[in-house]
C-alpha cells in the first residue's frame, strides 16, 4: 500500500495514541512503585542493615558489631522454642487447612443455592477480624466458663485446660487458626476448579477414568498453580502467626512460660519490651530467610512443564 499522506497520518496518530498510553501508565505506576519502595523495600532494606548493629531503641548509638547477633540467635533457647513452636504450628495449620479446604471446593464445585449458602457459611470466619475472633476463642476455650468444657463436663468428661496445659495450648491455637483460614483458601480451590474446562472430564469420562483417576491425573495437575499459590501464602501467614497467640495467651488464662513462644512474639517482645531493635533485626531476617527457603522449595515441588 502506498504512503499517501492519509496513511501518513494514520500511522502518526497511532504512534501518538501508543506514546500517551505510555506516558498515562507510566503516570498511574510511577506513584505505585514510590509508595512500595517506601513502604516495604527501604523497611526490609533497612531490617537488614539494623541486624548488623547492636541498637537499643532508648539509645542513640548504634555500633556496629557485624554478624554478633546471628551468632547470639544460634545459642538464643527461647529463640529455638519459638521456631519449634512456629514450625509445629506452621506444619499442621497448612497441611490440615489447604487439604481440608481442597475436599470442600471439591464437594462445592456444582454451583446451587446450597452450594452458595456453604461457601458463605466457611468463608464468614476469614472476613471477621483476628482480635475479636481470638477473643471468642479465648472464651470458649475458657476451663471455668467456657463452652467447649461445659459441653465436655455435661457428657460426664474432665475439663480440659486449652490455654493453660502447655502440652494442649499450642494445638487449642492450631484448631482456630484453622477455622478461620479454611473457607478462605476454600474459596480459592473453587476458582481454580471452576476454570478448569468440562471437555477434559468428558474425555475422562469417554476413556472411563472415575474418582481418584480423573483428580489424580486432571484436577491436579491443573490446580498445581493455585495449589502453589495457597500454600505459598498460607505458609507466610502461618510463620507470622502473632495476633491469636498474643491475645490468647496473656493474662491468667494463658500458658505457663514458654508453651506458645512463636517467632514474631519472640521478635516483639526482644524490640518492643527490651528494646533490643538489632537483635530483633537479625530475628526478622533469620525468619525471612527461612520463609523464602520454604517458598523456593514450594515452587519447586508444585513446579509444571509450562510453569
Amino acid at each position: 500500500m502506498p504512503n499517501t499522506p492519509t496513511n501518513i497520518k494514520s500511522k502518526y496518530k497511532i504512534k501518538g495514541l501508543e506514546r500517551r498510553k505510555f506516558r498515562f501508565a507510566m503516570v498511574i505506576l510511577i506513584p505505585t512503585v514510590i509508595l512500595y519502595l517506601v513502604l516495604r523495600i527501604i523497611p526490609i532494606l533497612g531490617t537488614f542493615y539494623l541486624s548488623l548493629h547492636n541498637w537499643n531503641l532508648i539509645k542513640l548509638h548504634r555500633p556496629f558489631i557485624g554478624l554478633q547477633n546471628f551468632v547470639k540467635i544460634v545459642k538464643d533457647k527461647f529463640f529455638r522454642i519459638a521456631l519449634v513452636n512456629t514450625t509445629v504450628f506452621t506444619v499442621f495449620v497448612v497441611l490440615i487447612s489447604v487439604t481440608l479446604a481442597l475436599l470442600l471446593a471439591l464437594a462445592l464445585k456444582k454451583k446451587s443455592k446450597i452450594g452458595s449458602f456453604y461457601e458463605f457459611a466457611y468463608f464468614l470466619p476469614f472476613v471477621i477480624p483476628m482480635v475479636p475472633v481470638s477473643i471468642i476463642w479465648k472464651w470458649m476455650y475458657d476451663r471455668t466458663y467456657g463452652i467447649i468444657n461445659f459441653v465436655l463436663t455435661s457428657l460426664g468428661l474432665k475439663a480440659v485446660g486449652w490455654l493453660t496445659d502447655p502440652d494442649v495450648a499450642l494445638y487449642s491455637i492450631i484448631v482456630m487458626s484453622i477455622w478461620k483460614v479454611l473457607g478462605y483458601y476454600m474459596v480459592l480451590f473453587l476458582v481454580g476448579l471452576r476454570n478448569i474446562p468440562d471437555q477434559y472430564y468428558e474425555a475422562a469420562a469417554v476413556d472411563g477414568a472415575v474418582g481418584w483417576q480423573v483428580f489424580k491425573n486432571i484436577t491436579f495437575p491443573l490446580l498445581k498453580r493455585m495449589t502453589l499459590y495457597i500454600s505459598v501464602i498460607a505458609t507466610i501467614q502461618a510463620f507470622n502467626v502473632f495476633t491469636q497467640v498474643y491475645v490468647m495467651t496473656t493474662g491468667t488464662q494463658g500458658a505457663p512460660a514458654a508453651a506458645v513462644r512463636v517467632l514474631v512474639y519472640e521478635i516483639y517482645q526482644n524490640g518492643f519490651r527490651y528494646f533490643k531493635m538489632g537483635y530483633a533485626s537479625a530475628q526478622v531476617v533469620v525468619l525471612f530467610a527461612i520463609v523464602m527457603f520454604i517458598s523456593l522449595l514450594q515452587f519447586k515441588f508444585f513446579r509444571t512443564e509450562d510453569y
